[in-house]
């Protein structure tokens, strides 16, 4: 059974994010399995081997249906700027990817659910994902916007699904804003992107203080709802650390060397404006203890 299986739109709705035990272990076994990819990653970033991802702004057209100019409205109605700029680079980081690997997607279901997809995380509603309201809350709205049951649908699974480890390896489906959001939150497969392009998104849709504001954020959310997603991320994949460790925000010290620099990240030594990292992958070894 894969992630994308196991994890759908019936498992959501039914059970309102929250983990049975079994669950807590099959997201342990793929915390596990994307670890050598994610540490990998970071290494080429430290090391300034970046790939050539991007997508080109020059004449870009997005999405316009009437779904589509519907969904921007809501975002900027209903979010912080944070989370709108947040959203905008969900989808671009995400359809980076899919070019880069020749990935077909359908382009107005991933911008859709890009900019819905934390509708309610800012919000959280206690006892249930704020994914999972967010999907129910966009269901609705594409619903009543004129998508189809069957699109609506497929835009609430990639909503409920994103904080799912593993989803975001169907790429061109159900984990497009999965994979999108990992760029954006904890730098995962950054390495993959040409970091101009990168900085030129970033001036386009700024981070404005977007990593303090996150973590306050899934914070508040773990606290709503002490048996979901989000909490186990946070106390059992460091979620915290790998978010300060996004290269966006990292203040690395320019007499070190991209190695050094490296090893002070992984090591703990590395602040984050401010914020001494713990050692995330030091945690990480024993995570299994953790599960109950």
């Amino acid at each position: 059974m894969t992630a994308v299986d196991q994890w759908d739109w019936e498992w959501a709705i039914s059970t309102g994010g929250v983990l049975s035990p079994a669950a807590r272990r099959s997201l342990a076994v793929a915390l596990i399995a994307e670890l050598p990819r994610t540490v990998a990653g970071y290494a080429r970033v430290a090391m300034g081997r970046r790939g050539n991802g991007r997508v080109d702004f020059n004449g870009l057209r997005l999405p316009s249906s009437r779904l589509a100019v519907a969904a921007e409205e809501e975002a900027r109605t209903s979010l912080t700027p944070h989370v709108v700029e947040h959203s905008y680079r969900t989808y671009f980081f995400a359809r980076a990817l899919c070019e880069l690997r020749g990935i077909a997607f359908d382009d107005e279901l991933a911008f859709v659910a890009s900019l819905l997809h934390d509708l309610h995380l800012e919000r959280p509603t206690p006892g249930r994902c704020f994914a999972v309201t967010g999907a129910e809350r966009a269901v609705a709205f594409t619903r009543a916007n004129g998508a189809d049951p069957t699109r609506a649908h497929a835009i609430g699974a990639a909503i409920a699904g994103h904080l799912t480890v593993g989803i975001a390896d169907d790429l061109g489906g159900v984990g497009f804003v999965s994979a999108g959001a990992a760029v954006d939150v904890i730098g995962d497969r950054l390495a993959d992107l040409d970091p101009t392009w990168v900085a030129e998104l970033l001036e386009r849709h700024p981070r404005l203080g977007f990593t303090q504001h996150m973590i306050t954020a899934l914070e508040n959310e773990a606290a709503a709802v002490p048996g979901g997603r989000t909490r186990w991320l946070l106390r059992t994949a460091a979620f915290r650390q790998l978010i300060r460790m996004a290269a966006f925000d990292v203040v690395l010290p320019h007499q070190d060397s991209n190695l050094e620099c490296l090893n002070r990240v992984m090591s703990g030594a590395t602040q984050y404006h401010g914020v001494v990292n713990s050692g995330p992958y030091l945690q990480l070894n024993g995570f299994l203890a953790m599960q109950s």
